[in-house]
């Protein structure tokens, strides 16, 4: 997935963005009322694994661990372990894909449209959310990123 890693036309990967951060910079909330780094790749880490278990199962549900999952105490390698997380996220939704029949695309993902848990839309249309999703987070990691004073933003 390029919104993950690779050449993303929209700027870089989310998770280009998040390598070589510290924890302590992952978890700071330098803009107020902003989620922070940390908050963000446990975000979107958990709807890429609920859209990968929707793809195998073909049940939707919110992702298992909540919306917005808490940062656990901060350390170097429970920070390592969300980042990890966010690889193992993107290639659940790889495996899930390469499966899952393309007839289907055009498919309703549920019967009732609910914004939230992102029913009553095609499995393509969720597909194409998941990536819209991605980019709008890694457009706030970047700008996290520079509030930190870790680089430019692109």
């Amino acid at each position: 997935m390029r919104s993950q890693s690779g050449d993303a036309w929209h700027g870089p990967a989310v998770g280009e963005l998040v390598r070589g951060i510290a924890a302590l910079d992952a978890a700071a909330h330098p803009v107020a009322g902003a989620h922070s780094i940390w908050e963000i790749v446990l975000h979107v880490a958990g709807w890429r694994r609920e859209v990968a278990r929707r793809l195998a199962t073909g049940t939707l549900q919110p992702p298992e661990a909540g919306d917005w999952p808490a940062v656990p105490a901060v350390s170097e390698a429970a920070w390592e372990g969300a980042v990890a997380g966010l690889d193992g996220a993107t290639e659940a939704v790889l495996d899930a894909l390469a499966t899952f029949p393309g007839v289907r695309l055009g498919e309703p993902a549920g019967d009732v449209r609910d914004p939230a848990l992102g029913s009553g839309v095609t499995w393509g249309a969720m597909l194409r959310g998941l990536a819209q999703h991605d980019a709008y987070h890694g457009g706030q990691i970047a700008i996290l990123k520079r509030a930190l004073a870790l680089g430019e933003a692109p």
